[in-house]
């Protein structure tokens, strides 16, 4: 059986997502969000920086969140959710999983890092406007995108995994404004998705 090493408030619920989009069976080691657990030497044996999300699949153990969706699509795709090599839209699917790690999650990051992780004298409300500003600027293009669709490729994909769960949390941090109307009636339809609600409650 699969098995999850998972932290709350992580890129680990991607994963849980995923494997609940799924029906795939699993089973979780759930740690709390601190060093405590993370940098353990028990945990580092299973990733060297001490980060989630790490997959256990029997004798392979994997790490980085975009593999982990890829592996378990390839391995355990059970009924898919990425096209062909051949499907006209693999190339639209290939950019967006990667936009989501090269474009959103890095002003994310350090959002994350000015409103929660600094002590409140460490935070500087300059590099935390920067990031908010990357990071609105970052999403234009995937509203864009998503013009007369429900999901980037239409149909729903782990492109929707990777991209819509860092759309959703962008959203949480107040950074999809009005005007972005596309990409608000989007994370309104990731946010509905009972898989998701799952991957949610866990946080």
């Amino acid at each position: 059986m699969l098995k999850l090493h998972f932290a709350p408030n992580s890129r680990a619920g991607r994963i849980v997502w995923l494997l609940e989009e799924l029906g795939l069976p699993y089973e979780i080691n759930k740690m709390a969000f601190h060093p405590s657990a993370l940098k353990s030497d028990e945990h580092r044996a299973r990733h060297p920086l001490g980060r989630v999300p790490v997959l256990e699949d029997g004798d392979v153990s994997i790490f980085e969140s975009g593999a982990i969706v890829d592996y378990i699509l390839e391995r355990h795709k059970n009924g898919g959710l990425k096209p062909a090599v051949s499907d006209q839209r693999f190339p639209a699917y290939l950019q967006w999983f990667h936009y989501c790690e090269g474009m959103i999650m890095p002003p994310i990051n350090t959002i994350v890092v000015h409103t929660l992780i600094l002590p409140e004298e460490r935070r500087d409300a300059t590099v935390l406007g920067q990031a908010k500003r990357l990071l609105t600027n970052a999403l234009a293009p995937v509203d864009e995108a998503l013009v007369g669709k429900d999901y980037l490729i239409s149909e729903f994909s782990g492109a929707d995994i990777m991209l819509g769960h860092a759309c959703f949390m962008s959203n949480r941090v107040g950074c999809v404004p009005d005007e972005m109307a596309n990409l608000k009636a989007y994370v309104a339809r990731i946010a509905a998705r009972p898989d998701f609600q799952t991957a949610i409650r866990m946080q």
